[in-house]
């Protein structure tokens, strides 16, 4: 593998959500505000997906006070916490930059009919830490059957012991 693969193999976030353009989103982002850092909630429309591995970045378009805002994220960066799908919009083309001349009801995308709000996610790097728990648990289960064993010949041993003084 070469360098720059394996650094950006590092930075990437291990699931990520399925998005698509047309979907509504909040995107929850780490603001830094002096020496104190809060999460920050953006929700809106997704217009646009473009780039792909870490460079993968999406574009989410709301109106605030009426003006319209737009602001574009990196899938993977540290600074998005998560994103949540609020709704599953229905759209015709790769980017929606046609609602930037829209206003009220006719700047949203139709909602898929029957569509359900799933957490899907994709995986990108499989966890290598599931195999040591594995064998963690064998000798947990190990040390119980050891330590019952020495129990119950004291119990008999006692009550032997209970028998021979009556």
């Amino acid at each position: 593998m070469d360098i720059v693969k394996s650094i950006e193999h590092e930075q990437m976030k291990n699931k990520i959500p399925m998005l698509k353009v047309g979907d509504t989103v909040k995107v929850h982002v780490r603001v830094k505000e002096g020496n104190r850092e809060r999460i920050q909630i953006f929700e809106g429309i997704i217009i646009k997906k473009q780039g792909g591995g870490v460079n993968a970045t999406f574009t989410v378009r709301k109106t605030s006070y009426g003006v319209g805002v737009e602001k574009t994220f990196l899938i993977h960066s540290p600074t998005v916490e998560k994103i949540e799908v609020v709704r599953v919009g229905k759209a015709r083309r790769a980017k929606l930059f046609y609602l930037r001349d829209r206003l009220g009801k006719s700047a949203k995308t139709k909602e898929k009919v029957g569509a359900r709000i799933e957490t899907k996610e994709i995986t990108i790097k499989e966890d290598l830490v599931e195999e040591p728990v594995e064998e963690v648990e064998e000798t947990k289960a190990a040390e119980e059957v050891a330590v019952e064993t020495p129990v119950t010949e004291t119990v008999a041993e006692e009550t032997a012991e209970e028998a021979k003084t009556e």
